[in-house]
């Protein structure tokens, strides 16, 4: 019944905004604007490229915290590239634990990257583009999919050492079986992992802040680390903010030219002690994080987790964010992802898609909610973006309304990025026409599928907060969605989509 009452929502929006454009008022951002993170109407007006602001709209009065979500009307959509997984992670906890997770913690974008792509990769540093799309049941709107693809890490050669600094919260409530003990087995085998050249540091934190080993070599020390690991034992309350502070200054006393340096903070983010203000633990090592390009890597543990804190701190500290549950997603985490990805492809990476006023009546970006980028700041190189490593797809879904019968050039998506080293830009684009659009989402290919299939789960995780419309084309409800979804494991055998399945089948029981 949701997914039926959520259509019925749609629908009617639709009628309505239709009214609207034909009495011929100017559309503003969608009612509950922050249903999807960007809304906008492709108005008749002169072109502009990509990176090229249109002309300034909207309210001069005061607005409200959604009002805030909103965008001006004009062609472009313009965002920070984003490779966090932990909210769809961290929803599979709660479903596995038998509750359906908090609308709030349900970032779509983090469901739609937690799956494999098939996206070409480029031949050199850089991003590949990749833009198709695929029609829905509702009349005139599509769903629009650009992916940008990093090379692989098979080609990357020799990585540079790493220099990690592991912030790891021993506070009491780390005691739960799951938290610390997962953090002490998962960094225990990672340090057999990681090569002689590479070097750690620890740090633990409960209502004080205190480093327990400086930077240290592995070669000829693995011993001692695994001694210091071995030795970590829950204490009292949570002093996050003294963590990441003290986190940050062993870095920088141990810092290495030429490494990549980084601080991974381990955590169930339950602050409750000092400093609990992401902004604000993040502004007293600002200083570090600019000078020396020290990026932060977050890891969430626990039952009960401080999912918005650990977020922010990603999103703000140039790093992101993934979640672990038990012992086979840290193993993942810490002997594979980490080692393997600790050097950087792209630094600020930032995306705008100019959707083409001529065919495109509107368009919604699918969450991103809190990585979007005033338009004109797209080639402003001093505003921040998105940290990008070897082997990474990033995924972007729009809901696309299209002009009756409209044929043609849709949409032109350009990435922009820094070079790690030189800090020097680049771009690369590419293009979606009418012509190329799918006839239906099952025609697509299975891994558009997928990411359609994620972004429908999101959608209908979120749609009890009334905030969120739903997407067009969706479902008629948890059911048919698992169904799609494990035919698509059929299809795909890949274990990840089977997960998917189970989860959206999970949710299917939990529904109110």
């Amino acid at each position: 019944m949701q997914g039926v009452r959520t259509m019925e929502r749609f629908r009617t929006r639709k009628a309505l905004l239709a009214l609207t454009a034909a009495s011929g008022l100017l559309l503003t951002a969608c009612s509950g604007g922050a249903d999807t993170g960007e809304s906008s109407k492709a108005a008749d007006r002169p072109e502009y490229g990509a990176g090229e602001p249109a002309p300034a709209h909207g309210d001069e009065d005061g607005t409200s915290e959604r009002d805030d979500l909103r965008e001006d009307p004009d062609h472009l959509s313009t965002f920070a590239l984003d490779v966090d997984t932990a909210s769809y992670d961290y929803a599979r906890r709660a479903l596995a634990d038998g509750r359906l997770p908090d609308p709030s913690t349900v970032r779509p974008e983090e469901f739609v990257n937690s799956f494999r792509q098939d996206y070409d990769r480029p031949d050199g540093d850089g991003f590949s583009v990749t833009v198709d799309g695929a029609r829905t049941d509702d009349e005139d709107w599509s769903l629009v999919r650009v992916g940008l693809a990093t090379r692989t890490t098979e080609r990357t050669g020799e990585r540079p050492p790493a220099a990690l600094t592991f912030v790891i919260d021993v506070s009491g409530s780390m005691a739960e079986p799951g938290r610390l003990d997962l953090a002490q087995k998962s960094l225990s085998v990672m340090t057999d992992r990681l090569r002689d050249d590479d070097s750690v540091a620890l740090v633990t934190f409960s209502d004080e802040a205190e480093t327990v080993l400086p930077m240290t070599r592995l070669d000829g020390n693995r011993d001692e680390i695994q001694d210091a690991i071995s030795d970590l034992d829950t204490q009292d309350s949570t002093n996050l903010g003294a963590g990441v502070e003290t986190g940050y200054e062993t870095a920088v006393e141990g810092l290495r030219e030429g490494a990549t340096n980084r601080v991974v903070l381990i955590s169930d983010a339950l602050a409750n002690t000092g400093d609990t203000d992401a902004d604000s633990i993040l502004e007293r090592v600002s200083g570090e994080r600019r000078e020396h390009g020290i990026t932060l890597f977050g890891v969430g543990v626990g039952s009960d987790y401080g999912d918005a804190l650990m977020e922010r701190l990603a999103d703000k500290g140039d790093g992101h964010t993934v979640y672990v549950s038990d012992s086979g997603e840290a193993r993942k985490v810490f002997s594979e992802q980490l080692p393997r990805n600790v050097d950087l492809t792209a630094r600020d990476a930032k995306a705008q898609v100019a959707f083409d006023p001529e065919t495109v009546e509107e368009f919604h970006l699918v969450g991103y909610d809190n990585r979007r980028v005033a338009d004109e700041d797209f080639r402003d190189d001093r505003v921040d973006g998105g940290e990008v490593g070897p082997g990474h797809t990033v995924t972007a879904l729009y809901a696309v309304r299209t002009e009756p019968g409209a044929e043609g050039h849709l949409a032109t998506a350009t990435v922009r990025w820094l070079d790690p080293e030189t800090r020097d830009p680049h771009e690369e684009t590419g293009d979606l026409e009418s012509d190329a659009l799918h006839d239906s989402l099952r025609a697509a290919p299975s891994r558009f599928q997928v990411t359609a299939v994620a972004a429908y789960f999101a959608d209908a995780l979120r749609s009890r907060d009334d905030r969120y419309d739903p997407l067009p084309g969706a479902p008629g409800g948890f059911a048919q969605l698992a169904d799609h979804a494990r035919a698509l494991y059929d299809t795909t055998e890949d274990g990840a989509v089977r997960g998917l399945a189970r989860a959206i089948e999970q949710a299917d029981r939990q529904r109110d």
